[in-house]
């Protein structure tokens, strides 16, 4: 049996997204999350300042907004592209079971 998590992010509003815009802004969501992990395993050579529950805090906070990015530019993909997004999701599925990371049954 698949387990699942479902998390549902919004369209964010006030914005106009492009692809280019929204790629470099998962690339800067990304890097604040590599800094939030690295202060955690103080890769920066600096003291450990903060406790381990302060850290995960900082890193769950960023790992959203690196996923709200991501949905952003799976809205910008339907939206001004086409994409049928449901069908990216069966054929991203698909290639996780034929990797051997899912097993439906």
């Amino acid at each position: 049996m698949v387990q699942t998590k479902t998390l549902a992010l919004p369209r964010l509003d006030g914005l106009r997204p492009t692809l280019e815009s929204t790629a470099l802004k998962l690339m800067e969501e990304a890097g604040e999350l590599a800094e939030a992990i690295g202060k955690f395993r103080a890769l920066s050579g600096e003291p450990r300042a903060h406790s381990d529950e302060a850290v995960m805090q900082s890193v769950g906070q960023e790992l959203l907004d690196v996923a709200q990015t991501a949905v952003t530019m799976m809205f910008v993909l339907e939206e001004h592209y086409g994409a049928d997004v449901p069908e990216l999701l069966r054929e991203h599925l698909r290639k996780l079971e034929h990797k051997g990371y899912l097993r439906r049954g």
